[in-house]
């Protein structure tokens, strides 16, 4: 399967509406608001738009590139849940495993709380599982999501730094306090770069060699990869050098050169092209082409709430699922029409990037769709846009 582009009426798609979803993007462009822009836009195992608008870097007026290498941040997560999924399925792992099996160091760390208005230290009430690790349920969190003594030793230790291994990073994250019991809170976290070092101690390599060897190559997916190498540096998209509306504008990974860190919450770069493989991947319920990464029933089980009744914590990660949402293994999941500002049918699932790269699944339309932005401060907006018109073109 090539995911050849054919006119959109094929596809039950307006070409006149998918127009407009260009248009809008080029007007932000004209507003200087955003950088440059690829979106694709695919159906019935198809691409109806693939397009791009504005600059590759608007500091040097280089126009953007189709096949533009995008910094992707937690688009990451998702693939390294299907890798994790894929040692699931070979017996190497089981989800109720406790993380202590695979990394001792995590056996003894304790869980921070407060009596009487004084900080202690107490035991959790249950180990930490894979399963945990994977719905953001482990009781980890982020540091610039909140300023509770938790999330300060988080930021001490520099894991935006990139300097240290997964093997280093994990060890130091073993001695921070929890923020939360185990499987009691969603709390977006750190948790996805704790299954990286997972599946390296697993599989015995590394956490970029397994990504290569068991997704990246048998799906052809040859432009992704944890930094871009030389002959290509020219085409790395590149966000603004400030903010258009004034903000403080997020400094970005430096992918030109290795770094330590292979991060699996965040450490991918990648191409509108590359990464609709992975999500025809997905919609084949893992099957593209030839290509099996995952069993149909795992898919499936990926992609519904694995939250239920477990709350959502009343911290940044609040704003990252809208009402009638829930959280699978490495996706947020629609549980409902309505409820929430924006369209999609019950049973589609998405995720985006810090710097605001973005794409949805929708397998009631047998649908995806994929936004490559680099413009961190106005990723909202511009997903919800994109969301809206994208849906807007569907003629059925």
């Amino acid at each position: 399967m090539t995911l050849e582009l054919v006119d959109p009426a094929q596809l039950g798609l307006s070409a006149t509406r998918l127009q407009m979803l260009m248009s809008a993007l080029q007007r932000e462009v004209d507003r200087k608001r955003l950088p440059g822009a690829v979106a694709l836009v695919a159906r019935h195992g198809k691409i109806a738009l693939k397009s791009s608008v504005g600059f590759l870097n608007a500091a040097t007026g280089e126009p953007m590139h189709e096949d533009a290498r995008f910094r992707i941040y937690s688009m990451t997560k998702p693939v390294v849940s299907v890798a994790t999924m894929m040692l699931v399925e070979q017996g190497l792992l089981v989800l109720a495993d406790p993380l202590s099996k695979f990394l001792p160091e995590f056996a003894k760390q304790q869980v921070y709380s407060q009596r009487e208005g004084e900080p202690e230290l107490i035991a959790p009430l249950k180990a930490i599982t894979i399963h945990d690790l994977l719905r953001h349920t482990a009781g980890m969190t982020y540091e610039f999501l909140g300023a509770s003594a938790v999330h300060r030793q988080y930021g001490q230790l520099r894991f935006g730094a990139r300097d240290k291994t997964l093997s280093e990073l994990t060890a130091q994250l073993a001695q921070v306090p929890l923020l939360f019991q185990p499987g009691t809170v969603f709390e977006y976290s750190r948790a996805t770069d704790v299954l990286g070092r997972v599946i390296e101690v697993v599989s015995g390599q590394s956490l970029p060699a397994f990504l290569d060897e068991h997704i990246f190559e048998p799906l052809g997916m040859r432009d992704t990869g944890f930094s871009v190498a030389p002959a290509f540096h020219g085409h790395i998209a590149e966000p603004f050098a400030r903010d258009p509306d004034g903000g403080m504008q997020m400094k970005v990974n430096d992918v030109r050169t290795e770094v330590a860190l292979a991060s699996g919450s965040g450490g991918l770069v990648s191409t509108a092209a590359d990464y609709a493989r992975f999500l025809q991947c997905m919609l084949g319920r893992g099957q593209f082409d030839d290509v099996q990464l995952l069993g149909p029933r795992t898919v499936d089980f990926m992609t519904t709430d694995h939250l239920g009744d477990i709350p959502v914590a009343a911290t940044g990660s609040r704003n990252m699922l809208p009402p009638g949402h829930g959280f699978g293994l490495g996706f947020a999941v629609r549980k409902s029409l309505g409820a929430t500002a924006e369209p999609g049918s019950a049973g589609s699932y998405y995720w985006g990037g810090l710097a605001g790269t973005a794409f949805f699944v929708d397998p009631a339309l047998d649908m995806f769709a994929c936004l490559m932005i680099q413009a961190p401060n106005q990723r909202d907006h511009y997903r919800a846009l994109f969301r809206h018109l994208v849906y807007a073109a569907v003629n059925d």
